[in-house]
C-alpha cells in the first residue's frame, strides 16, 4: 500500500504541474491526454480494477474547489468521466461520499462511505478515503478508491434471508408440537381418542422437520462441492426406474399413475454423479406428484443423443415457459429428462421464483402433502454442477413439465435427426 501511494503522490505531483500550466473555463477541464508518452505510473494505475481519482482542494469552504486531478480507466467506465480533470461534484454528488473526501482531505484521517450507483444495473460501492499531503502549489491531496460490494451485499441478503426462512420453517411445526404436548399434559390426558389424534399430528410435524434438515444438509454439501466437476457415469434411464420404484407406493395411496417413457439401454448415459442424479430424478417426480389430481398419470419421459436445441425445445408450444438454468452449449449432445404431470399448472408470474429457496406456490397442490421448499433449489445447484439446464414450461388447467438436461457421457454416439417420438411427452 506504501508504494501504492508513494506512485500516486509521484503521479499527483507531475499532474498537478500539468494542470498548472493550462488555464481553463469551469467546470470544464482538459481534454483526456493519450497515454503512449506519459509516464510508466500511468498504465498501473489504469490496470487497477478498482476506481481510482485523486482529489485536490485549497479551501475547506470552496465547496466547488474540490477537483479531480487523475482518474484511472475504471473510474472514467463507472462514472462516466470523459476528461482526466474536473470538478468532483459533476462526477460524485453523493453527501457521504463527498464528506469522507473532505474528511481526508481537510482533517488528515482515513475516511469510508457507502455509495450507490444507480440505473439499468444499481451497484453498491465502497468510497476509501485517504489523505496523500500537499501537492506542489500548495493543494490538499486524497485518494479516492471506490470498491465495488454489489456481489457481498447481495450474497449477505441471501444469507440472511435463508437463516430467517429456515428458522420459520422450523418454528412452525416445532410450535406446533409444543401446543400438542401441553394438551396432552392437559384435559386431554385420560382422551384416548385426541391423545391418537394428536400423536398423529404430531409424528406428521415430526417427519417434515427431519424433511426439512435433511434438505438443508443435502444443499450445503451440494453447494461446497458446486464448482467441482463430477465423476463416472450413470445410465439416466435406470436412474429413472429406480425413483419410479421408490415413489411407486406413494403415487398409488395418491391415486395417480407414473408412466416412465424410456430409451433403449445405455442410449442415456450421462456423466455425473450417480446419487444426485438420482436426486433430481426424484426431487421432479416427487414435485410432479404434489400437485397431480388423483386418477391423473405423471409422465416420466427420457431422450438420448439430443442437441442443445433439441433438449430445449418446447413440447407444448402454447404453453409459458421460462429456462431457470441454460445448459453448456459446449457439449454437443444431451439427454433430456421430463416430467409432466396434470394438474392445475402454474401461473407465469410463479416461474422465475421456483428454484428460490423455501418458495412455495400455494393453493395450487392437489393434496395436503406439502414439501420443504427447497427441492427444486437443489435441482438447479445439482444440474449446474453437472454442466447441464434446467426449464419449466406450463399450461393453466393442463399441467406443467419441467425439463433436465444431463451431457451425455460418450459424445461420438450417432445423433438423431428428431428426438425418438416414444420418448418425448406429447400434451395430453
Amino acid at each position: 500500500m506504501a508504494g501504492f501511494l508513494a506512485i500516486l503522490v509521484l503521479a499527483v505531483a507531475w499532474r498537478s504541474a500539468r494542470i498548472a500550466e493550462v488555464e481553463w473555463p469551469a467546470p470544464l477541464a482538459p481534454t483526456r491526454p493519450r497515454h503512449e508518452n506519459a509516464p510508466p505510473y500511468v498504465s498501473i494505475i489504469n490496470a487497477l480494477p478498482d476506481p481510482v481519482l485523486v482529489i485536490a482542494a485549497h479551501e475547506p469552504d470552496d465547496l466547488t474547489g474540490r477537483r479531480f486531478v487523475m482518474v484511472n480507466e475504471a473510474a472514467r467506465d463507472l462514472l462516466r468521466i470523459q476528461y482526466d480533470a474536473g470538478l468532483l461534484v459533476t462526477a460524485i454528488r453523493d453527501p457521504q461520499v463527498l464528506e469522507a473526501v473532505d474528511e481526508a482531505l481537510f482533517g488528515g484521517v482515513d475516511s469510508q462511505a457507502i455509495y450507490e450507483v444507480g440505473g439499468a444495473q444499481a451497484r453498491v460501492l465502497k468510497a476509501f478515503a485517504k489523505p496523500l499531503g500537499t501537492a506542489p502549489d500548495g493543494s490538499r491531496l486524497a485518494l479516492l478508491v471506490l470498491r465495488d460490494e454489489t456481489d457481498i451485499r447481495r450474497a449477505e441478503q441471501t444469507r440472511a434471508d435463508f437463516l430467517a426462512n429456515a428458522s420459520h420453517e422450523l418454528r412452525t411445526p416445532l410450535a406446533s408440537l409444543s401446543g400438542f404436548i401441553e394438551t396432552l399434559r392437559g384435559h386431554a390426558r385420560a382422551d384416548e381418542g385426541a391423545r391418537e389424534k394428536f400423536l398423529t399430528i404430531m409424528s406428521t410435524q415430526a417427519e417434515r422437520m427431519a424433511r426439512l434438515i435433511d434438505d438443508l444438509l443435502s444443499l450445503s454439501r451440494i453447494e461446497l462441492n458446486e464448482h467441482i466437476a463430477p465423476q463416472g457415469e450413470t445410465d439416466l434411464a435406470l436412474a429413472v426406474m429406480d425413483v419410479v420404484d421408490a415413489l411407486g407406493p406413494l403415487a398409488r395411496e395418491r391415486g395417480v399413475t407414473l408412466t416412465p417413457c424410456l430409451p433403449a439401454r445405455g442410449e442415456a448415459l450421462v456423466s455425473g454423479d450417480r446419487d444426485q442424479i438420482v436426486q433430481v430424478v426424484q426431487n421432479l417426480v416427487d414435485n410432479a406428484l404434489k400437485y397431480a389430481p388423483r386418477g391423473s398419470t405423471v409422465k416420466i419421459a427420457l431422450a438420448g443423443g439430443l442437441t442443445a436445441e433439441a433438449a430445449a425445445a418446447p413440447i407444448r408450444p402454447q404453453s409459458a415457459r421460462l429456462s431457470l438454468l441454460t445448459p453448456d452449449h459446449g457439449q454437443d449432445l444431451y439427454a433430456a429428462l421430463r416430467v409432466s404431470d396434470e394438474g392445475v399448472g402454474l401461473k407465469r408470474e410463479h416461474l422465475p421464483r421456483l428454484t428460490e429457496r423455501f418458495y412455495r406456490v400455494e393453493g395450487q397442490k392437489s393434496g395436503e402433502r406439502s414439501g420443504t421448499g427447497l427441492g427444486l433449489a437443489i435441482v438447479k445447484h445439482i444440474m449446474n454442477r453437472h454442466r447441464g439446464g434446467l426449464a419449466v414450461e406450463s399450461v393453466e388447467g393442463e399441467g406443467a413439465t419441467f425439463s433436465a438436461y444431463f451431457p451425455l457421457a460418450d459424445q461420438t454416439v450417432t445423433r438423431p435427426e428428431t428426438p425418438r417420438p416414444d420418448a418425448v411427452t406429447k400434451p395430453s
